[in-house]
């Protein structure tokens, strides 16, 4: 499998640092955080085939863009066009870097607060989202992502199920579905099948009590919850069984380490890229 580092992680660094970093920490590639200083929809392409030679001469890919725009459950139509043509944008974009996909954002509430409108409604847009990718060919991405429709996969596919175009991945991401208390491991990988397209990975830990750095609170089905970000191996998200279930499936795709733990951030994407490796070299075994 190839490994890339998510340049959220790095976003005190200037994108020519982060690029820097990531190669000179083993990485195959950079999943680029769609916001500055790094890159935004508003970036000029001049700037974005800078940032094309910088990952070249690294020998490094981009497989993804990872935008932040979208919201389409929750936004009235003109917000939900401004997102979409900011979406158009990345594509572009996204054409110039080689990435394969463009994540977006489909919006809240909580699967389990969600009505069926929110769900028709982001079903819309995504549909648009997905034909526009096409043209370019390129895939939307959607990111199992507590808060959100997508948190389970079941909700995952019920939203792709209204959608009805393939042209739509998800990306698996254990901690998210840490948070949300879903299942992350076999179980997971199989009910996602061919629509798993790529994957995130980074620990959390519920905690008593939020505060501390690298600490956060959110809402689940158990009401509100406090979590802290951990280094990979350090928290509750065993991935080893994911791991597992990813190479049983014959996956061969991209794995993005993004890391948040207070730590720094060299220190961190270095421990968490080691585990994984180690891991892996394991076949994913407890």
């Amino acid at each position: 499998m190839k490994y890339a580092a998510f340049s959220g992680a790095l976003m005190d660094y200037s994108i020519h640092d982060a690029i820097a970093t990531a190669a000179r920490l083993g990485f195959d590639g950079i999943e680029i955080a769609c916001r500055e200083p790094h890159l935004s929809p508003d970036t000029p392409l001049r700037r974005v085939r800078e940032i094309k030679e910088l990952a070249d001469d690294k020998a490094l890919s981009v497989p993804v863009l990872a935008g932040y725009m979208g919201k389409f459950s929750e936004n009235g139509d003109k917000d939900c066009e401004a997102a979409y043509e900011e979406f158009r944008r990345l594509l572009e974009h996204a054409d110039v870097l080689g990435a394969d996909g463009v994540r977006l954002f489909q919006g809240g509430p909580n699967a389990f607060l969600a009505e069926d409108y929110h769900y028709e409604k982001a079903a819309f847009w995504l549909r648009k989202c997905a034909g526009e990718a096409r043209k370019h060919g390129k895939r939307v991405l959607l990111e199992i992502h507590n808060n959100s429709l997508v948190e389970t996969p079941a909700s995952a596919l019920r939203l792709l199920k209204l959608v009805q175009d393939d042209n739509i991945g998800l990306i698996h991401d254990a901690g998210n579905m840490y948070i949300t208390d879903t299942e992350f491991g076999r179980e997971s990988v199989q009910q996602l099948g061919r629509y798993l397209s790529h994957v995130h990975v980074k620990d959390e830990l519920r905690i008593k009590e939020a505060g501390a750095p690298g600490t956060f609170t959110n809402r689940t089905h158990h009401g509100e919850e406090h979590f802290l970000q951990c280094r990979l191996g350090e928290g509750g998200v065993d991935h080893r069984e994911l791991f597992a279930a990813l190479m049983e499936s014959g996956y061969r795709g991209w794995i993005t380490l993004e890391c948040f733990a207070p730590f720094p951030p060299e220190e961190q994407l270095a421990h968490d890229l080691q585990v994984v490796k180690d891991w892996m070299n394991l076949g994913g075994s407890r």
